[in-house]
């Protein structure tokens, strides 16, 4: 099979099959779209004959029980005044002596709006509701049913209304204008003869709120009679697609394949005719003759398909001596790129040096690294531009690379997609993410975020695939050194916190203890020191558990940080104790804090493990710098002291330092371990 030939097949499956199967779905489509708006039309007809049939029912039954609720000798008079004003076609009043009726009341037999009592007959002359009297007298109020009738009511059903016999079984061949009077025909009905037989004839055969439908196309309803709806009949409504509309679908298909073949035959003929020129220049290329030219022939798709083919033969040798260059190029950045992550742990000369590196390797004009903090981007190094720039991760160019992960090369203008507001300006970029993963995830150290840690973009002139697998080696790398970094600094906040409480722990205490001391003495201010200590812990534990002893102690250091001030520092010194340095307060502010937080453990009892409500108190001794000590050593030993006192004392309170302490030891010492005082 030749080109053309698979060319005009496709062309003309790929036009015709979509316009068959619309074709059949819209033929199809339309049929159901007709017969669910005729079921809603039946609906709604339906709802609207009953309703309009209830309240007059309701009406006539108003009319009775007025009438009945006058005197015996004047109901007849009010029943004619009723009538006169149009609430009933007529009363009659049937007592035990006899009956009457108003005047021109519509001859029996009535339907009554009970539901009950319906006669053998083949239709009835008018809708009645009655009260009945303890004396045995009925009073009825009745409705003239006739053709008129019959049209008020469909017009306010907006469907055709047939009015059905009431009993099959009784036969009368009398008409009367469009009434019929036959077991087999309708008493009334708003359709031709023909269609109102069908209809009646497919009613008679359905069973309450029964739909059927006829052969010519017409949705029916049976409704009644029941209370309320004294009545049987037949609402109908047009359920099928006109003649015209199938019609017309099929000439539309038809005219559609005609132009689909004419078209197809002539854009094969005319495509196909310069690719053969085209396909031989090509085999000579492939045999190593880059001097190989086609002519071009015109402007169109064909016509630049000629002339970029000339010009790729043009620059096929450059480009390959240049791929050369740029290779041994790579290797050797890879390789500085390489010697900078293994000798480092400083973040900004990484970056700046991968961001150096992948400009070179790109030949990109400019560039910038972003890293995402708090679903931001912010960027952290930049090359020709300004690196003050924040970008929502998720917006712009760089916030969607951040957050679906997935790296994009192009165009602003042909490309898309629309920059950020606060994003660099650009035409051509090439932006990948550092979302490679690494050893601090994978051991559970750093949680994997559920976007990319940070983008690499490059802008400049236009990018090839080449330079986007390059940046992303580069990024993968710039993602390993960051895991680096990141293991780096965790292990540094480990080194100084308490892996249970979160608090800085007795190592960082030393240091921070002799720091802070010196800054007091050399500014000439008060240092405050807290030296806390739970009652009865050792109860906890072993009452409990330690696992509930574990959390007590979370849930403690958790208060404490509610009640201190962010200049505060606080520590655990192991164990049940604690140690708040309060910088630049003296013994009233550490006595408020100290009343704070055995307030803020008194009031409420801790929840260890869910099950567990355990009540604890704290005992705090206080001591102050350079009232109680002349450095940070002798100041901590001072407020452990006082501890003592506080614990000696009854627990669930706080001792201040009774005075300054000999110092023991140098300022530049660390604080030595505080003794442990009985009972704690």
């Amino acid at each position: 099979m030749t080109l053309r030939t698979r060319l005009t097949t496709a062309f003309l499956v790929m036009v015709l099959g979509p316009v068959l199967l619309g074709a059949v779905f819209v033929g199809v489509t339309a049929t159901q779209v007709s017969a669910d708006r005729a079921t809603e039309r039946l609906d709604y007809a339906s709802s609207a004959v009953r309703t309009t049939v209830g309240a007059l029912c309701r009406q006539l039954q108003t009319v009775a029980e007025a009438v009945a609720s006058t005197q015996d000798e004047d109901r007849l008079a009010i029943a004619a005044q009723f009538v006169a004003r149009g609430a009933a076609s007529g009363v009659h009043i049937e007592r035990s002596s006899g009956g009457e009726t108003t005047p021109a009341a519509p001859p029996p037999p009535w339907a009554d709006c009970s539901g009950g009592g319906h006669e053998a007959v083949a239709g009835y002359e008018a809708i009645s509701a009655r009260a009945a009297l303890s004396d045995g007298t009925i009073i009825s109020a009745a409705t003239t049913v006739d053709v008129q009738f019959v049209v008020r009511l469909s017009g306010a059903s907006g469907a055709a209304l047939t009015v059905l016999p009431a009993a099959p079984t009784v036969s009368n061949t009398q008409e009367l204008g469009l009434k019929r009077v036959s077991n087999e025909e309708p008493i009334f009905s708003t359709l031709q003869s023909e269609e109102a037989s069908a209809v009646a004839q497919i009613a008679n055969g359905l069973g309450q709120d029964a739909l059927g439908k006829t052969a010519g196309g017409a949705l029916v309803r049976r409704i009644g009679p029941v209370a309320g709806q004294p009545l049987p009949v037949a609402i109908s409504v047009d359920a099928g697609l006109p003649r015209s509309t199938h019609l017309m679908l099929i000439f539309v298909v038809m005219l559609t394949g005609l132009a689909a073949i004419v078209a197809a035959w002539w854009l094969a003929r005319t495509a196909t005719a310069p690719l053969v020129g085209l396909s031989q220049a090509a085999e000579k290329v492939a045999a190593g003759d880059l001097q190989t030219r086609v002519p071009v022939t015109g402007s169109d798709e064909i016509g630049r398909l000629a002339s970029a083919f000339n010009h790729m033969t043009r620059e096929l040798e450059t480009y390959v001596t240049a791929l050369t260059a740029s290779r041994d190029q790579l290797r050797g950045h890879l390789g500085v790129l390489g010697d900078t992550l293994s000798s480092t742990h400083d973040l900004d000369r990484i970056l700046h040096v991968i961001l150096q590196t992948a400009r070179h390797a790109t030949g990109a004009t400019s560039g910038l690294v972003l890293l995402a903090e708090q679903g931001v981007l912010v960027g952290k190094c930049a090359s020709e531009m300004d690196v003050d720039v924040r970008v929502p991760i998720g917006d712009g160019l760089v916030g969607s690379v951040a957050a679906t992960g997935v790296p994009r090369m192009g165009r602003v203008d042909r490309d898309g997609p629309r920059l950020a507001e606060t994003e660099p300006e650009c035409e051509s970029y090439v932006v990948v993410p550092f979302s490679s993963p690494g050893l601090a995830e994978a051991a559970g150290i750093i949680p994997a975020l559920p976007a990319a840690r940070g983008v690499l973009a490059l802008y400049g002139p236009d990018f090839n695939d080449q330079d986007l697998v390059t940046l992303r080696t580069f990024a993968g790398q710039a993602a390993v050194a960051l895991d680096n970094v990141r293991v780096h600094e965790e292990a540094q906040r480990l080194s100084v916190t308490d892996s249970l409480t979160g608090l800085f722990n007795y190592r960082s205490l030393r240091e921070t203890l002799r720091r802070e001391a010196d800054r007091a003495g050399r500014f000439g201010r008060k240092l405050a020191v807290l030296a806390l200590d739970l009652d009865h812990f050792k109860e906890i534990n072993d009452r409990f558990g330690h696992a509930a002893g574990d959390a007590v102690l979370a849930e403690f250091a958790q208060r404490i940080r509610y009640e201190i001030r962010e200049v505060d520092i606080a520590f655990r010194q192991g164990g049940e104790e604690f140690v708040i340095l309060l910088p630049e307060t003296d013994d009233a502010g550490g006595i408020a804090v100290a009343e704070r937080l055995c307030e803020a453990v008194r009031r409420a009892p801790i929840m260890a493990l869910d099950e567990f409500s355990i009540p604890v108190t704290v005992s705090i001794g206080i001591a102050v710098l350079p009232d109680h000590g002349m450095s940070g050593v002798a100041v901590l030993r001072a407020a452990d002291e006082a501890l003592y006192l506080a614990k000696t004392s009854g627990r669930d309170t706080f001792r201040l330092a009774g005075g300054a302490l000999v110092e023991v030891g140098g300022a530049s010492g660390g604080p030595q371990a505080p003794r442990q005082a009985q009972g704690r």
